[in-house]
């Protein structure tokens, strides 16, 4: 028996354990938690941008009554009374969305209204929920307009008590002003804000056409709008990520470079990019300058305050702010990019969505709620016009009802005998009795009326709305309109075409300007109309307030498409397209070339040229850069290979050790050269005899040196028959000299005498080609710098010694010269700086041991090895 009752109870047991296949059980019940994580927890809704714990968060203030017209409350009161009623959670997710949405950084539109510590940008956790209050923004109550007239779905709350909003019916396209973020199970969301102007414009652009192509759209919606500000760099992400919904924004902070002291430079962030900790972005930044894969920053300091962020980042004397500046984008916060992914739910389900897909959503919800809207407002009317038209039939008859109600025994028998008699509802004759003496005055009977014919009015317009799409999207525009009027603003985050950017000219007016280059290396961009509105021609008499010893040395006229090609000592090439230079007013300094390219602070540059364009294949191969250097290396190589820009330049010609790259000039390939020594020679050939070679060629011999310590001090291309060859020694003589008087000797000899050096005049310093229209400044060892005007010296032979130009002080000796336009105002002889002893008359007038005899050596003319030096 014992046993039977045994078997009997295990059969009894087994037949309530139903048999399961373990991985069955598992996929069902992770794909369960999946979809609950996806729909009540990770995503927004694709019509308000909330997550349910955002949506109950304001859902619970507003029920709370913390409306932005009322005090303050105590955080944890309202994050208390969400966890109650709504949100069955732990109360940090609550606190945590809560001080989100109050916080500046995080927020474009900042939907609480927070007061006390709600952290800071640093990453600073907010004080306790005890210790800070708060209560909702106004445009967080646009987006619980109309919550209690029907028009949104609602749910039971987790233990069925209360009654919770599926959905807000906002009127601020939330998900795109203020984005959203959050990580589901398979999947993530990481959506942008945008600026709310730019938005409503775009939405309304699409009721206007609901056919609009996404660029169409993208002519409103330029670019995210950070909270924080900063750059957005390169626009193809931007456009990628609109067009399919998924895309790479690469931000910058806002850095300005600026100089302190006599020649230090520090970098200035006034906005760094959204998402960034700036506390520990600069902890991470000090590290990398310790252990030196930072070079060139001496101190960083945070100098924020309540009036604004700014980091600074001095850097070393020898430093380059521009190099380092570049370095700290490449490997700090300053540069981080916000992946795009525009994941919501769309009815329940995630979905991908592009730009037009997200309008089209919010347009269709607010075109939802704006039916139920008119619909409950409609019954509301037609609801109160019906108790008015009882009304008004119980003051027509106003001694019979009041017969009847006091011939009834009790209220009910009063309001069925109203029914009865003047056909009345129930509800009529429920008002009847409700209605209160001072009702039955002439006046209040008139109000009575008066109120019934603007009732029919209302109830006629409602029901237009209902019947007429076309003014409901009049209304949805009409409403857009005013929030962007209310709470619109301009945009925080600014947009810089990258160098990725293809066609960035196309954004650019292609206007004339003027570039004007310092002896010292200041540039600026001039429209060349500024020039003509002063009244000075294309390139008269052009100011500026650069340093004392300081002039204008080079004078370009381009465009704004054409390209600017550097050539360093070091012999590299560097580019810059014309838009890019630094715009200044005609009498600005400009800004240090160094300063925009990277290039080492220790290398000077040798050469300015102007490229008209970069593309046209046909220009490229009929003009060549030749350059030469100081130890009479000559190099021709075809534009072309320098045609493809690079942010860190190229090896423009390979330079031995212990020389320099002296000179580099644009030309057509007919030049004659010319390239002076030191020792006073000077050679002359035409450029066809040096044949073209790659980029990366040392180039071939195209002077020989006079001994060990002699070099090449310039190079000439000359293509203009009128040009005469100016050439000065250390010691303040110089002389004009035709073209016709070098002749024409083989590439690679010893040249010809071109001025008679004599320890009366020095060694010679520089080669000019000139003409009457020039004028020549010298720079002095002692930093003076004086300004002569060619015409006034006239041509004379090769081998003299010149003239004096000026008398020097002392051990004092020319260093320089430049070519610069002529001003008619200038006088023959202009010091700039300081008093000079000027040439005296006597001086100019006599030739030193005029016209000697020409030598005409023929070893001078002799062709050694035509080899190459590569």
């Amino acid at each position: 028996m014992a046993e039977e009752t045994e078997n009997g109870n295990l059969e009894a047991s087994n037949n309530r354990i139903i048999p399961i296949n373990i991985e069955e059980e598992m996929k069902s019940a992770y794909i369960d938690y999946s979809m609950s994580v996806i729909v009540s927890r990770a995503l927004p809704d694709v019509r308000d941008g909330l997550k349910p714990v955002h949506r109950r968060v304001l859902y619970g203030m507003l029920d709370l009554g913390v409306t932005s017209g009322k005090p303050h409350k105590k955080s944890a009161r309202i994050v208390g009374d969400v966890l109650g009623k709504y949100h069955p959670h732990g109360d940090s997710s609550v606190y945590g969305t809560m001080v989100r949405m109050a916080q500046e950084w995080s927020l474009r539109y900042p939907l609480v209204d927070g007061q006390g510590n709600f952290g800071s940008v640093d990453g600073d956790e907010p004080a306790a929920m005890r210790y800070t209050e708060a209560r909702l923004k106004k445009i967080a109550e646009e987006m619980l307009a109309d919550i209690n007239k029907d028009t949104i779905d609602y749910q039971l709350n987790f233990d069925d008590t209360l009654e919770e909003p599926t959905v807000l019916p906002t009127k601020i396209p939330n998900l795109l002003v203020n984005g959203a973020s959050g990580i589901a199970v398979g999947m993530a969301t990481n959506m942008a804000p945008h600026n709310l102007n730019e938005v409503v414009n775009a939405t309304m652009a699409y009721i206007d056409d609901r056919d609009i192509e996404i660029s169409g759209l993208m002519q409103y919606v330029k670019a995210p709008d950070f909270p924080t500000g900063g750059i957005i760099y390169g626009h193809a992400g931007v456009k990628e990520a609109y067009e399919t919904g998924r895309g790479r924004v690469v931000m910058r902070a806002k850095a300005e470079i600026e100089t302190f002291g006599h020649d230090r430079e520090r970098i200035i962030v006034t906005e760094i990019p959204y998402m960034v900790n700036k506390a520990q972005m600069i902890e991470s930044t000090a590290a990398l300058v310790n252990e030196k894969r930072i070079e060139g920053i001496s101190e960083i300091r945070d100098e924020s305050d309540r009036t604004g962020m700014r980091i600074v980042y001095e850097i070393k004397r020898d430093g380059n702010a521009s190099i380092v500046l570049n370095n700290l984008y490449k490997y700090t916060a300053l540069q981080s990019s916000f992946s795009v992914n525009n994941i919501a739910l769309v009815h329940g389900r995630p979905m991908m969505l592009n730009l037009k897909d997200l309008i089209k959503h919010f347009v269709d919800h607010r075109h939802e709620v704006v039916i139920r809207r008119t619909r409950f407002e409609l019954a509301e009317a037609e609801k109160r016009a019906h108790i008015l038209e009882g009304l008004l039939i119980a003051l027509d008859h106003l001694d019979e009802v009041i017969s009847l109600i006091r011939s009834s025994a009790t209220p009910e028998d009063a309001r069925t005998g109203l029914i009865e008699k003047f056909g009345l509802s129930d509800l009529q004759a429920r008002a009847i009795l409700d209605m209160t003496l001072r009702r039955l005055t002439g006046l209040e009977r008139d109000k009575i009326k008066d109120e019934y014919a603007e009732l029919m009015k209302t109830v006629e317009y409602l029901k237009s709305i209902l019947a007429d799409e076309g003014l409901r999207m009049q209304i949805i525009k009409d409403e857009l309109a005013e929030i962007a009027e209310k709470y619109g603003d301009e945009r925080k985050t600014t947009i810089v075409h990258s160098a990725e950017d293809m066609r960035m000219e196309d954004f650019i007016e292609d206007e004339e300007v003027v570039i004007t280059i310092s002896y010292e290396g200041y540039i600026k961009r001039t429209p060349l109309s500024e020039y003509h509105r002063q009244g000075r021609g294309g390139k008269g008499s052009l100011g500026s307030n650069s340093r004392d010893k300081d002039f204008i040395e080079h004078i370009i006229i381009a465009s704004n498409h054409n390209y600017m090609l550097f050539f360093t000592e070091a012999g590299r090439c560097f580019w810059l397209r014309v838009f890019e230079v630094p715009e200044g007013s005609r009498t600005s300094k400009g800004r240090a070339i160094q300063n925009i390219i990277n290039i080492p602070k220790e290398e000077k540059i040798k050469a300015y040229i102007k490229v008209k364009n970069l593309r046209d294949q046909e220009y490229l191969e009929n003009n060549f850069i030749i350059m030469c250097t100081r130890k009479g290396t000559i190099k021709k190589t075809s534009l072309e290979a320098y045609s493809r820009p690079r942010a860190n330049g190229i090896n423009a010609i390979n330079i031995n050790e212990g020389d320099q790259l002296l000179e580099a000039n644009l030309t057509d390939g007919s030049s004659e050269i010319i390239m002076a020594l030191r020792s006073g020679r000077a050679i002359r050939f035409n450029e066809s005899t040096v044949r073209p070679m790659g980029r990366t060629a040392t180039g071939v011999r195209g002077v020989t040196l006079a001994h060990d310590k002699d070099e090449v001090i310039g190079m000439l291309s000359i293509n203009n028959p009128e040009a005469t060859v100016l050439v000065v020694s250390e010691k303040g003589y110089g002389k004009r000299t035709n073209l016709e008087d070098y002749r024409v000797t083989n590439r690679g000899g010893k040249g010809v005498k071109t001025i008679n050096v004599t320890e009366k005049t020095g060694e010679l310093v520089a080669i000019k080609d000139v003409t009457d229209t020039d004028d020549l400044m010298i720079i002095n060892r002692s930093g003076i710098v004086i300004r002569i005007a060619i015409g006034e010296l006239r041509v004379m032979g090769r081998a003299t010694q010149g003239v004096r130009l000026i008398s020097l002080k002392g051990e004092d000796a020319i260093a320089s010269i430049a070519k610069v336009e002529h001003e008619e105002e200038a006088e023959t002889a202009e010091v700039l700086n300081e008093p000079e002893e000027l040439a005296s008359e006597e001086d100019l007038e006599l030739e030193d041991d005029a016209d000697e005899t020409e030598e005409t050596n023929e070893d001078e003319d002799t062709n050694p090895d035509d080899e190459t030096l590569e």
